[in-house]
């Protein structure tokens, strides 16, 4: 039976056994070694992209590690690597964006943290986003990236630090201009456990929000 390597797709061949008696494969190619089935779930093919569906599903890391079987510190290493290998996508010149700011918590109800992102008006997609306080250093790490694609306009609501962060001619605040992130904002809190405002699922890592926006956002 030929063996597929699951790292490069390669040839395997046979390499002796494994401590638990199981047939050893060796790649030709990338010359890493595997079995052709495991016993334990975290060696599963589709694992990450199970985690990835059941996450922006609204399950907490402990009901997927149920649901998955598979233990909760495996699931995190697990989140933080999928996370590194996702790239913030690339921004078209000359939109419109809106920008707003939602709260939630890090280990404590007194530890408030804000979410700051801005979404794409025509597209509706989330093109840039930053956790951290809620001051002029976290809004300004997102305006600078729409700043840099040459923005035609940018709504926000009436939080006066963003009439210091963007140029008058670029910046509008009107009625119903940030309707589509609004509606954002409620979408979030429903398929995302941890950002829910009444829940006993919170984050207790900074990393791991930030590796579950990413999933979300840009998978």
């Amino acid at each position: 039976m030929e063996i597929k390597c699951n790292f490069c797709n390669g040839k395997c061949i046979r390499n002796g056994f494994q401590n638990n008696g199981k047939q050893r494969y060796k790649c030709c190619i990338c010359q890493k070694r595997q079995q052709s089935c495991y016993g334990y779930n975290a060696y599963k093919s589709d694992l990450n992209q199970n985690i990835i569906q059941l996450t922006k599903e609204g399950l907490g890391i402990r009901s997927i590690a149920r649901v998955l079987k598979i233990s909760a510190t495996t699931l995190l290493k697990r989140i933080v690597s999928i996370a590194k290998s996702i790239q913030q996508p690339i921004i078209s010149k000359g939109k419109t964006y809106e920008v707003d700011e939602m709260c939630t918590y890090i280990r404590h109800k007194r530890n408030f943290i804000w979410l700051v992102y801005a979404l794409e008006k025509d597209s509706k997609k989330v093109v840039s986003f930053n956790v951290g306080k809620r001051t002029n250093k976290t809004l300004n790490r997102v305006l600078e990236t729409l700043k840099l694609s040459e923005a035609k306009k940018i709504f926000t609501d009436r939080l006066k630090n963003y009439r210091y962060l963007i140029e008058e001619k670029l910046h509008t605040v009107k009625r119903f201009g940030t309707n589509h992130i609004e509606r954002k904002n409620l979408t979030l809190r429903t398929h995302i456990k941890r950002l829910n405002r009444r829940t006993i699922c919170f984050s207790k890592s900074l990393v791991i929000l930030i590796s579950v926006l990413k999933m979300y956002f840009w998978i």
